[in-house]
């Protein structure tokens, strides 16, 4: 392309047309889209207050079906407040069980990374289950609606992209043990025509991390870091899908010994990238969720092999070698108010000891981020948020503002930087936690303090339908496709 030279006074003149061009080029170019990205959003203190004032008066929820392709799998999704009967005094109290609940999925979450990087050397040799930490609070803020067995009995179980094992409580629960509460009645597998237990010699049982044999009977173990535990037999039901088929043969614990963390649902579905996952089991191409606000009535799906809405913004979902289970998403920064942080790019990578590196996690409530970058994000947000008046923190976050009085307040944008310059990102909702019934709200990330594991959280991703290409190796995330 030509460039127009004056050679009068030695200065070069670049042409209309070729300034143009850059102008376009630069305008365009992923590389540099986050300059252009808006350095404000409004956040809606209002709406966010009703919310806040019905969430304890919400009552359980109607079913609906959801018109899918003939190709495709459904579950009625539901937060668990909509679910599970709860006794909060008010809504500080509520906020509280669910950050008590995310503590402790938290240290689940890296005492498993930390024993699958430690090796068999720190693995327990048998099926002795360990001490529980006392808590009955229950685990799972989503609850999923499948049923089991046939007839078909309906059960809520909480979606977990964390593990693998789909598992839920049995009769009869074990000798000197009780099964813990649950909103369904316990299944019983004698009442069920398809239910079948596994041998010790199956395929599916020599899955396991360490298949247990009772009776020619494989008998299965899950333990989290938080002390919860479940332990049964391994066999082979029949699941349904909402309103669609039915698949048989798919292997599920039945657990005779639970103790823990999962009050409220039946049991856990397990969704994460290991053999014996669901949508493992099922060779689903695909799967997403959509994870509803949590102070509200309202359901979403999560579905198998439907196609991911076409204004995903997607990003490589990595394979971290030392941990199937889990499911790292490449994220190469971070940005506020339209700026990116000054971070390196491979801050969120994986190592090569298998530490590092961020994942998706439905279970987990609030994002983690390493410390300098937390540190980072704050000052930024901070300074960006100065028209806002600042209130005391509030364990366990550092950063709150009293909006008391307001209804709508411009805050600082903040946005996940993606592969190849796309960004995510996130509602203001998303990312401002209301911690009290006096208006005060806090910025919802907290920064890690023994572990290296970075963790996008359910609050981060409310109001987004979460795609799993699994074919592609692909995750996208579409606003508003609940």
């Amino acid at each position: 392309m030509p460039i127009s030279l004056n050679m009068n006074n030695n200065k070069p003149i670049f042409s209309a047309f070729l300034f143009t061009a850059i102008l376009n080029s630069l305008l365009f170019s992923s590389s540099l889209a986050r300059v252009f990205t808006e350095t404000t959003t409004v956040f809606d203190v209002s709406a966010s207050s009703n919310r806040a004032q019905n969430a304890l008066s919400i009552t359980p929820p109607q079913f609906h079906s959801h018109h899918l392709s003939n190709s495709s799998l459904s579950l009625s999704l539901h937060s668990r407040l909509a679910i599970h009967k709860h006794n909060y005094k008010d809504y500080e109290s509520l906020v509280r069980a669910r950050l008590a609940r995310d503590a402790a999925r938290v240290q689940s979450l890296n005492r498993n990374l930390n024993l699958a990087l430690a090796g068999d050397a720190v693995r327990p040799n048998s099926l002795t289950a360990p001490v529980v930490s006392g808590q009955s609070q229950g685990s799972g803020e989503y609850f999923a609606r499948i049923a089991v067995g046939q007839p078909a009995q309906s059960f809520y179980l909480v979606p977990d992209t964390g593990s693998d094992i789909t598992w839920l409580q049995c009769l009869p629960c074990s000798i000197g043990n009780t099964c813990y509460p649950q909103t369904d009645p316990i299944f019983n597998p004698t009442s069920s025509s398809s239910y079948r237990p596994l041998s010790c010699d199956s395929q599916q049982c020599q899955s396991l991390n360490r298949p247990g044999c009772q009776s020619g009977t494989c008998v299965y173990q899950v333990w989290y870091g938080d002390g919860s535990f479940t332990t049964g037999d391994f066999a082979t039901e029949t699941l349904t899908f909402g309103n669609s088929k039915s698949i048989p043969n798919l292997p599920i614990g039945c657990g005779h010994d639970n103790k823990g963390l999962f009050v409220g649902a039946a049991g856990l579905i397990g969704l994460g990238g290991g053999a014996l996952s669901l949508s493992s089991q099922l060779k689903a191409s695909s799967f997403s969720y959509c994870l509803v606000d949590r102070d509200s009535d309202s359901s979403s799906t999560l579905e198998f092999d439907s196609a991911r809405p076409s204004d995903s913004i997607t990003t490589p979902l990595l394979k971290n070698n030392r941990i199937d289970s889990y499911r790292y998403v490449q994220v190469t920064g971070m940005s506020v108010g339209g700026k990116a942080l000054s971070i390196s790019s491979t801050r969120f990578e994986i190592d090569g000891s298998g530490m590092g590196g961020i994942i998706v996690d439905s279970g987990t409530f609030i994002t983690r981020l390493p410390t300098d970058v937390y540190e980072s994000l704050r000052e930024a947000f901070v300074q960006g948020a100065r028209s806002l008046t600042a209130a005391g923190a509030i364990s366990p976050f550092d950063t709150c503002y009293n909006l008391a009085g307001q209804s709508n307040v411009q805050v600082p944008t903040v946005a996940f930087e993606l592969s190849k310059g796309n960004l995510l990102q996130l509602p203001a909702r998303n990312y401002l936690i209301r911690m009290d019934t006096a208006g005060t709200y806090c910025l919802a990330f907290l920064k890690l303090t023994t572990s290296s594991l970075s963790i996008i959280g359910s609050f981060q991703q409310q109001g987004m339908r979460v795609s799993y290409d699994l074919v592609n190796s692909l995750v996208g995330f579409s606003s508003n496709k609940c």
